[in-house]
């Protein structure tokens, strides 16, 4: 069942973002056109603009959470022992899980208040403001999700596993170099270099 929830989840999210993001730009570069070429203007396209943007910024966050793409400073993680590691894991997991669940509720709560209030857009056919602020508490909602899949992950795998690579070493990788094959001279040569840079910018490569 879980497995089922956590594939519906990554289709909405990765619908929602491609959906916003395309028509989005869609929308502004026609508005562009329509102003500049035919001296006319769509009055609803910039805050449409917007809202797609949001809605496609907050889902693609949301699926961030799946692929761990969000920035991490890891360095503190790469030189401490695993059994260590583990519980800062747990730690820094369960903290923005707390808060990914208030800002989800809060948001809800604020989407009340602007229905209770019939707040509604001025320039999109008088269309009410809690569809475009529903997008808080169901991003939030589902980045909530995916760290708590992070969380029981995390749980269950050995302590000299749980740290994933560093980024140094999915650099070499993507570069299709195994980061501990130091066979070749130049391979080593350029696995100390990457890990340098990544020591200096603080994990932050």
């Amino acid at each position: 069942m879980f497995s089922i929830i956590s594939k519906i989840i990554g289709f909405i999210n990765q619908s929602i973002a491609v959906i916003g993001i395309t028509g989005g730009v869609a929308i502004a570069f026609t508005n562009v056109v329509a102003r500049y070429v035919f001296d006319a203007s769509l009055v609803w396209a910039t805050e449409l603009t917007i809202f797609l943007f949001l809605w496609s910024a907050f889902f693609a966050a949301a699926y961030c959470f799946k692929k761990d793409a969000h920035i991490a400073v890891t360095i503190v993680l790469d030189v401490v022992p695993s059994h260590i590691a583990k519980p800062m894991l747990l730690i820094s997991h369960t903290v923005t899980i707390i808060f990914l669940i208030a800002v989800a509720y809060f948001g809800y709560e604020y989407l009340l208040l602007v229905n209770e209030i019939d707040e509604r857009s001025i320039d999109l056919w008088d269309m009410p403001m809690w569809i475009v602020y529903l997008v808080i508490p169901v991003a939030f909602s589902f980045a909530a999700y995916r760290v708590g899949e992070k969380i029981v992950q995390i749980i269950k795998t050995p302590h000299n596993e749980v740290v994933a690579e560093s980024e140094a070493e999915q650099v070499l990788a993507g570069m299709g170099i195994g980061s501990k094959d130091n066979s070749n001279e130049h391979v080593k040569e350029l696995n100390d270099m990457v890990k340098e840079v990544e020591k200096k910018t603080g994990g932050m490569l």
